[in-house]
């Protein structure tokens, strides 16, 4: 694509050297670029991307987007100059891709728990109804059923718009997209155009990088601000956030519920660890979740299915053969009875949902005039290094609160020491509530110290991790999965 026909996206402020160039790529790895390219030079949170200039032009880069012009200007190469390269990048990587969203439907998720499960439910549930689709989350990105590994919750905006191309070259007729705070703040979304947003919840987490709740909370709403003209923004109306969100959208806005009055609402008729039985809008449905929390995802993927044009019965009809995705509330059961449940659960909210979910089953299910014994809940949790420092006290608060034993141990320690997080994780405990407690350092041992704990009809809760398949120690990803793990201790008679 010429050059000039990129930079009609984008307001320059100067430009050296020629526009009618040809362009055959647009990076902003140095180290990925090649002979043709354009090199977009962003000031990143780490480095600077305009040091990396010099190394984009050996590479062979043709153009260079910048903020800062260099003193020396490189014979043969042009040199565009824009007020903020991060605001740039976007619209110029959708013009250079052909604009894909003009050409599928983007429905965007966001908030603090519940964007995986919302947006895979949608994804699944679609290609079930017989659509095309792509999906762009934690987990993994899929374009119609192929699988494209995920390095972060939403991608570059480079890297998305060309997944996104590939969805539209592979006739995806709507593409689910999890959209994270630091996505938006940092603009990887600019210049796509969605068909609709939805919002979960928000409770603290990312302080590390936002350092405010407000400026968090802030990310979040920019996101519904930027939803144009036609478009349908469905926002929890639960959370006293929500409608927050869509103060200043230009989009159609929608609610759902399960306390109050709302666009779409639902009640649990009955629940058990295999599943539900829901009332949804006056229609009685079985589906495989547990947890309030999870009623509301549904609610909010049967809204935005019923926006995007389905009918209430038919999107109901496959809602009851959907299943959980991978780590979120996933049960695993031993030959004795116990009963293990790996969750992905790493925010101080996110564990107090699951832990009413597992409360909440064992309420329904427990017989008054009984003589068993009660079940137990024991939770496995830790925290991640180099993160929100703040929300480890609350995160043991909330495990001790809700469980009969906790066991604190490591997560992703990444660069920190998992003693030095244990600690801070330990130090929102009085000496009542480290009564419940011990700690582990060593995962494994944890998780075994676990099972060797629990009796018959005890639950034991694995949270922090889910569908993780690693530990992130010094930087170095060591292969670890809690569902293996705990299934290994279970086949070996650990309980």
């Amino acid at each position: 694509m010429e050059l000039s026909k990129l930079l009609k996206s984008v307001k320059t402020l100067n430009i050296v050297g020629e526009t009618d160039v040809d362009i055959s790529g647009v990076k902003i790895d140095s180290r990925q670029v090649e002979p043709g390219f354009l090199f977009v030079a962003i000031k990143g949170t780490q480095v600077d991307g305009h040091s990396f200039i010099p190394k984009a032009i050996e590479l062979g880069a043709k153009a260079v987007l910048v903020e800062d012009m260099p003193e020396e200007l490189a014979e043969g190469v042009t040199y565009v100059q824009v007020a903020s390269t991060e605001d740039s990048v976007g619209p110029v990587a959708t013009t250079f891709h052909g604009n894909p969203t003009s050409k599928l439907k983007l429905v965007g998720v966001t908030g603090t728990n519940g964007k995986t499960t919302i947006a895979t439910l949608l994804y699944n549930m679609f290609r079930k109804l017989g659509h095309r689709c792509g999906l762009l989350s934690t987990v993994c990105n899929y374009i119609e059923g192929e699988a494209v590994p995920a390095s972060h919750t939403t991608p570059d905006a480079i890297e998305l718009n060309e997944l996104l191309e590939s969805m539209v070259e592979a006739k995806c007729e709507y593409a689910f997209m999890e959209c994270s705070s630091h996505a938006i703040a940092q603009k990887r979304i600019g210049g796509l155009t969605f068909a609709g947003g939805l919002f979960t919840n928000l409770t603290r987490d990312h302080l590390d990088y936002h350092k405010t709740f407000e400026n968090y909370r802030d990310a979040k709403k920019a996101f519904f601000d930027m939803l144009p003209k036609g478009s349908f923004a469905i926002v929890n109306a639960d959370d006293k956030n929500g409608m927050f969100m869509v103060q200043n959208t230009q989009a159609q806005v929608k609610t759902y519920s399960i306390r109050q009055m709302a666009d779409f609402r639902a009640r649990i008729v009955e629940c058990h660890f295999e599943g539900m039985y829901l009332e949804i809008d006056g229609h009685e449905v079985g589906v495989q979740f547990i947890g309030k929390f999870n009623v509301s995802n549904l609610l909010c993927v049967y809204g935005a299915a019923l926006m995007l044009g389905k009918q209430p019965e038919e999107v109901l009809v496959v809602m009851s053969t959907l299943h959980s995705v991978a780590g979120r509330l996933e049960p695993i059961r031993s030959a004795e009875g116990v009963t293990a449940i790996v969750d992905y659960a790493h925010t101080p909210d996110a564990l107090d949902n699951v832990l009413r979910a597992i409360h909440e089953v064992l309420d329904s299910t427990r017989r008054p005039a009984s003589n068993a014994p009660v079940p137990r809940i024991i939770t496995v949790c830790g925290a991640g290094g180099n993160r929100d420092k703040g929300k480890r006290p609350l995160m043991a608060q909330e495990a001790v609160r809700q469980s009969d034993k906790v066991i604190i141990t490591s997560d992703n320690p990444r660069f920190e020491e998992p003693q030095a997080i244990i600690n801070d994780m330990l130090a929102g405990l009085d000496q009542r509530q480290m009564r419940k407690v011990v700690s582990i350092v060593d995962r494994r041992e944890a998780i075994r110290a676990a099972a060797m704990m629990a009796q018959k009809g005890d639950v034991i809760l694995i949270a922090g991790k889910g569908h993780e398949d690693y530990q992130d120690i010094l930087g170095v990803k060591h292969h670890f999965d809690d569902r293996e793990v705990v299934r290994e201790i279970f086949e070996r008679g650990g309980v």
